[in-house]
């Protein structure tokens, strides 16, 4: 094949991991916040990016979303949705305070560690939240018992605590990790504090540990990994992490415009995978411009098929009855994730 520059592109492949791109909390988040449109009528406010993926923000925006950081700015009467990355209990009081009304997009999995909080700060225990301080998720974690909870982000953190009763440690972890370091952080934990007790599920959900697993399935087969995904989107940063540490070089871009040339010359097989929050056509894109520069055959490697739906919040179907309008249980859910 040879290029508008005349040069000659080795023909190579793409290599698709699978499963990629939506979860099951980000499609219930994005069906909230365009069925909330449907029945209460543009605007809706949503607090904060309804996910971490800019696309999908400005997509909902056209359509009548108008986003938020703090509640201040939403005007008395509105709608206002919380975003899937879960708030604090203070921020649901401000809401209540005011009369707004409330739909809560908190995507169910991230709803399960807030009630895992809670539990643990009843029973007196110092619950260790594994996660990044800054993220969306861990602060609104850390809003149901601020007085019971630090955070650690890595192994050599878990040293420097200071714990005041050694015997009552708990320790719950932001759901969008990596497996691997969120594993050393445990056994760091375990080593220090032999009676620490944990929740009886793994807290980080499902769909980030596929899309980890798809990448070291597919990281050996590639000689580089391109991960669609935004640049504050945990989930897709920990699967660039996962490629690099098994050896590939792997890079994060939001879109096709952030592509480099110089990381795909002389690749004959490109991975590709998206994170939790990206759009499939997103991934689209990508595969049409690596053909379009060599790469003409495409081949997708699927760890595990996917099939979790989450219901849709009970405000939301209330409000729809309110105004004698019928809510399809799924009427606006994508048919893959």
């Amino acid at each position: 094949m040879r290029t508008l520059t005349g040069v000659t592109k080795q023909v190579g492949e793409i290599v698709l991991a699978g499963p990629r791109g939506f979860c099951a909390g980000v499609e219930r988040a994005i069906d909230i916040v365009e069925l909330a449109l449907a029945v209460c009528g543009p605007p809706v406010y949503v607090r904060k990016e309804i996910v971490h993926n800019r696309h999908v923000v400005d997509t909902l925006r056209t359509q009548g979303a108008v986003f938020v950081d703090e509640l201040d700015e939403v005007p008395n009467d509105a709608t206002v949705i919380f975003s899937a990355h879960g708030i604090s209990p203070s921020v649901r009081g401000e809401a209540a305070s005011r009369g707004l009304r409330v739909i809560d997009a908190t995507c169910p999995l991230v709803t399960k560690v807030h009630l895992e909080a809670i539990r643990y700060a009843r029973e007196r225990y110092t619950i260790v939240l594994i996660g990044h301080a800054d993220h969306d998720e861990v602060i609104g974690t850390l809003g149901e018992a601020p007085e019971r909870i630090v955070v650690v982000a890595n192994a050599g953190d878990v040293d420097r605590l200071e714990i005041p009763d050694p015997e009552r440690v708990a320790y719950l972890t932001q759901t969008t990790l990596s497996v691997d370091d969120t594993r050393d952080v445990i056994e760091a934990l375990r080593r220090r504090f032999p009676k620490i007790v944990g929740p009886s599920r793994d807290d980080i959900c499902y769909a980030t540990q596929n899309r980890q697993a798809a990448v070291k399935t597919v990281a050996n087969d590639v000689d580089v990994l391109l991960v669609i995904g935004a640049a504050n989107s945990s989930n897709a940063n920990r699967l660039v992490e996962v490629a690099r540490m098994a050896g590939t070089h792997s890079y994060l871009i939001n879109d096709v415009r952030d592509i480099r040339e110089e990381w795909i010359t002389g690749s004959s097989r490109v991975g590709v995978t998206a994170g939790a929050s990206t759009p499939e056509v997103l991934v689209a894109e990508t595969v049409e411009w690596l053909r379009a520069r060599g790469h003409v055959a495409v081949r997708e490697v699927r760890v595990v098929e996917e099939d979790v739906r989450f219901a849709l919040p009970q405000e939301l179907e209330q409000m729809a009855r309110d105004r004698g309008m019928s809510m399809p249980v799924r009427s606006a859910m994508r048919q893959s994730i």
